[in-house]
């Protein structure tokens, strides 16, 4: 009786498990797709940010942005970064397509220079 009690234990657990497992959840009206984030509402526009100035020689601004959070445009300020050689900054940009709005997130890309 005490090997039946236990693996009588083990299926409870296992069952709820393989039960939620099968949920599906669908995206709320502004999604994440291949790190672009999609959404049917307009942003604001942008913030006006008083910069300041750098921590450090070099520092570069990366402008604040609006971001799709939880169903709704949330301002993310901008703040200072170290240079990163052989890279430069392509900030968060939004555009519309049809009637949804796309923002590709700011990133770090590598420089590309000329070559002759």
């Amino acid at each position: 009786m005490k090997y039946i009690s236990v693996s009588l234990a083990l299926v409870g657990p296992l069952l709820g498990a393989a039960l939620v497992s099968g949920c599906v959840v669908a995206p709320a009206p502004g999604y994440y797709r291949a790190g672009v984030v999609v959404s049917e509402v307009e942003p604001p526009p942008p913030r006006y940010e008083v910069v300041g100035v750098a921590p450090a020689p070099g520092y570069l601004w990366i402008g604040g942005a609006w971001l799709w959070e939880r169903g709704r445009y949330a301002w993310h300020p901008g703040r200072w970064e170290a240079p990163r050689p052989g890279y430069r900054w392509v900030p968060h940009a939004w555009r519309r397509e049809g009637n949804r709005w796309h923002m590709e997130g700011g990133r770090w890309e590598r420089e590309e220079h000329e070559r002759r």
